[in-house]
């Protein structure tokens, strides 16, 4: 008697990729069945690193020059320069 086992190929870890999909599913949802790439998502962190490092080095920057976070007229967010009492 020769039985067919039914052992499939999948890995642990596959999850979603080991699933039977039709091709449009698997081209809309690239994300789900692409690896991990650990050299673009570091290029990626470092990225977004520096955009939001240099978004609080310019905050800080304004912040020491002597400006202000307020809101608008239109619920905008601009900085104005701090004014004293006496002028």
């Amino acid at each position: 008697m020769s039985e067919k086992s039914n052992v499939s190929n999948d890995k642990p870890g596959d999850g979603i990729r080991s699933m039977r999909t039709s091709t449009a599913f698997r081209v809309v949802n690239f994300e789900l069945y692409a690896k991990p790439n650990i050299v673009i998502m570091t290029i990626g962190l470092t990225c977004f690193g520096i955009a939001v490092g240099y978004m609080a080095y310019m905050r800080q920057k304004y912040e020491s020059m002597g400006y202000y976070t307020a809101i608008d007229k239109d619920g905008k967010e601009i900085f104005e320069k701090k004014k004293s009492k006496w002028e």
